[in-house]
């Protein structure tokens, strides 16, 4: 059976991430709405390393009801600074 976005027709996440999310345990809204969206992002990450930083704001969005961009611009600094603490910053470079 093929995976389905955890939604109600309007979140964010795509067939790829739902997959993803499926694999930790997350099949709804309600799901994602119960856990925090780095730590989920974060778990997402160790068994899909390719996820980026557009998962945790269509997650974050879903959690908030809006849609991604708006958490990408105006949450942007906060949640990459979460991430900063917990040792799992983006790095820039190679």
């Amino acid at each position: 059976m093929a995976s389905r976005p955890p939604d109600d027709g309007a979140a964010p996440l795509g067939p790829v991430s739902a997959a993803w999310l499926a694999r930790v345990g997350v099949h709804t809204v309600a799901d994602v709405k119960a856990r925090d969206a780095v730590a989920l992002y974060l778990q997402v990450r160790t068994i899909w390393p390719a996820a980026g930083l557009n998962l945790l704001w269509a997650l974050v969005a879903v959690q908030d009801g809006v849609h991604w961009r708006e958490i990408a611009r105006e949450r942007r600094t906060e949640l990459l600074m979460r991430l900063d603490d917990l040792g799992q910053a983006p790095r820039r470079g190679g």
